[in-house]
């Protein structure tokens, strides 16, 4: 991790040169660009360079007293994050050139070069860098204020599905959301479709097991006239309605076994029959299936397709449980107490450090839609604006609290490392990831922070704002 001391510069060249010519010729030649460079004889000393200062790219030498330009190769990308590595040598040979490629080099020259042809990858390079700082700028504005922002949370397992957001809905194709009940499912699904390319078409959501199987056929596919008595005029199904849009099919693991053949051609073909019909209607639409079940025993137990879960499977996102991500649950307790604040006018000014461990350590076998109704619940009938550990539990109904197995001491020693990371989060948040500010706001000296940081395993730089 890096001290709040580092520095950054988008156009700046860290040079490992130890010819002392060269060197010199071509920080001439690179500042000619308007490029500053800084150069150093060995890779040691740009090792500790880059424990300072960050930079846009690193072009060395193979040559160099001490660690060789491809031996030190890791440990550039390691520290400067990810940065560029340009590799040079008089003593070229396929081997080496293949070794610095497979270590992560982003190009290799044999000396001599071209310094116009050098010039030509370092303006490359440059671009390539700019236009990934573009790709996260956007992605962090979209999380924070985007559709994705809903979405609460900084855990490992939250943050893996966040990511696979946004690398499905782009994506023209079929998604299959999986996870217990109250995790946040049709959240999800209304995410990927406004980060899609149908977010203004139709939205069309149907719950499978609100329906009688007698009545599947024609809820989704529709009717012709004079189908059955009473079909007086046609009537089009949930994919026609959908044409253009999204539909999703809410616990489709309850889908009629008969109704499973007719929903595959639709995936496949994107075609559908209505019920009386002879004629296939095309339907333009994408489909997200959710379900709280497990569908591979469903297949076991012959009442689901298995050719339909794996074109439903095509791109999954499986939510966690709360449970798993109890460190999000100070942030979710946050979200919900500002809402019912916001759409019940009830202000809970405080929540004491006993009624976070508690709900840090109950399993909340509902979910995060099982916390929000509690919530919910414990302001209404708080008698104060502060929230205590008994106004959770009347809440729940006096029920005795369920933890996770591990011990008592251990449970709450987690709880207020789990409150302690969540103030901290929120701090850096809050400054935008200056370490100075954060340690202000939380009583705290700069290096008490910095310890802390290493402690959670947090970076201040994630919080920096970007700007495009």
């Amino acid at each position: 991790m890096y001290s709040s001391s580092v520095t950054t510069s988008q156009e700046n060249i860290l040079l490992i040169e130890d010819d002392a010519a060269f060197r010199g010729m071509l920080i001439e030649a690179l500042e000619a660009k308007s490029y500053k460079v800084t150069g150093v004889v060995s890779a040691e000393e740009g090792l500790a360079k880059l424990k300072t200062q960050r930079f846009a790219l690193i072009l060395t030498d193979v040559k160099l007293p001490g660690l060789s330009g491809v031996d030190v190769l890791p440990q550039l990308l390691k520290l400067g994050q990810g940065t560029d590595v340009i590799v040079m040598t008089a003593f070229s040979s396929k081997e080496t050139a293949l070794r610095a490629v497979q270590l992560g080099a982003y190009d290799f020259f044999s000396k001599p070069f071209s310094l116009k042809e050098l010039g030509i990858v370092v303006h490359r390079a440059m671009e390539k860098r700019r236009l990934q700082q573009e790709v996260l700028s956007l992605r962090h504005s979209l999380r924070s204020t985007g559709p994705i922002s809903k979405i609460i949370g900084h855990s490992a397992p939250i943050t893996e599905v966040i990511s696979r957001i946004e690398k499905i809905a782009p994506l023209d194709t079929t998604a299959l959301i999986t996870g217990e009940s109250g995790t946040g499912k049709e959240l999800i699904s209304d995410t990927i479709r406004e980060l899609s390319s149908r977010q203004n078409g139709p939205f069309i959501k149907v719950n499978c097991a609100a329906i009688p199987e007698h009545l599947f056929e024609n809820e989704l596919f529709g009717h012709e006239k004079g189908a059955f008595t009473g079909a007086t005029s046609s009537q089009p199904g949930k994919f026609e309605l959908a044409r253009g849009g999204t539909i999703l099919l809410d616990e489709i693991g309850d889908m009629p076994l008969s109704i499973q053949p007719k929903l595959l051609r639709a995936v496949e073909q994107k075609q559908i029959e209505r019920l009386g019909g002879s004629r296939p209607i095309d339907v333009d639409v994408r489909i997200i299936a959710a379900t709280n079940q497990h569908l591979e025993e469903r297949i076991k137990e012959k009442v689901f397709r298995e050719d339909l879960y794996y074109r439903l499977k095509v791109a999954s996102i499986h939510l966690p449980p709360l449970r798993n991500r109890s460190e999000d649950i100070p942030l979710l307790v946050e979200s919900f107490l500002q809402r019912i604040h916001h759409e019940l006018g009830i202000y809970i000014r405080k929540v004491t450090p006993e009624a976070m461990s508690f709900m840090c350590t109950y399993t909340w076998p509902g979910n995060v839609r099982q916390l929000a109704n509690i919530l919910e619940g414990a302001a209404i009938s708080a008698p104060s604006e502060t929230l205590t550990a008994d106004d959770i539990r009347k809440a729940l109904g006096h029920k005795t609290p369920s933890t996770k197995s591990t011990g008592d001491t251990l449970n709450l020693k987690k709880a207020v490392n789990t409150f302690e990371r969540q103030l901290i989060l929120k701090a850096l948040s809050r400054t935008q990831g200056n370490q100075t500010e954060a340690a202000g706001l939380l009583g705290l000296t700069p290096k008490n922070l910095w310890a802390k940081l290493k402690k959670h395993n947090l970076d201040s730089k994630t919080f920096k704002r970007r700007t495009i």
